[in-house]
């Protein structure tokens, strides 16, 4: 509990410094939303978001509208709050929207609602920058959160799916260009990394969702 002390507390001061008020109003319901979830392995659910709204602010953001998607990118799925009850203004709102996926029926539904839940991410830049570090921050503790199977499954969506929406995306938002190449690279490292150690997985994934992106 301490960390997320220490976290919540340095965030805040931050965002009280740089008069980042949308995500001030974020910080606070997202904390009462999520106080009583845990991760799998025990450590406090807020962590999450904290964590990845300080990678944001570490490397740089300074976009109100997008640290506060970051802090509320779950709320509406795993805390059951609809997303036109969140407390911040109609950007924030349509950014948490497109980070929410759509509930499907069968795998095939998924893999299709996957690709284009991915395509759609350039339609918001905010909700497109939560999305990378969501992943790079699910990736980075997926040897302790997921199953192998999990795992390839993500290193195959995020090389085929999300990479390439990353890379299109400089060309669309000129003025993320920095931290989308960051987080491109960063990305793909981890990728590169974790596949060398589960390569049977990634590979039993990889043609499903390159079959996808030619449907």
């Amino acid at each position: 509990m301490a960390n997320v002390d220490k976290m919540y507390t340095y965030l805040r001061g931050y965002l009280i410094g740089a008069n980042m008020t949308e995500s001030l109003k974020a910080l606070a319901f997202a904390r009462q939303q999520h106080k009583n979830q845990t991760r799998k392995d025990g450590i406090p659910y807020i962590v999450h978001p904290l964590g990845m709204a300080c990678y944001a602010v570490a490397m740089g953001l300074r976009d109100d509208n997008i640290v506060a998607t970051i802090l509320l990118h779950d709320v509406p799925e795993d805390c059951c709050v609809p997303v036109d009850f969140l407390p911040v203004n109609g950007v924030i709102k349509n950014a948490v929207r497109h980070m929410t996926i759509q509930k499907f029926n069968t795998d095939v539904d998924k893999i299709e609602t996957k690709c284009r839940y991915f395509r759609e991410l350039l339609d918001s830049r905010e909700a497109l920058i939560c999305k990378a570090i969501d992943r790079y921050n699910n990736l980075s503790d997926a040897p302790f959160a997921l199953s192998a199977d999990a795992i390839g499954k993500n290193l195959a969506e995020t090389e085929i799916l999300l990479l390439p929406i990353l890379k299109e995306a400089k060309s669309v938002y000129v003025d993320l260009a920095d931290p989308l190449f960051i987080l491109r690279t960063n990305l793909e490292t981890i990728v590169r990394i974790l596949k060398k150690q589960y390569e049977a997985e990634y590979e039993k994934w990889k043609p499903i969702y390159e079959r996808s992106v030619t449907l």
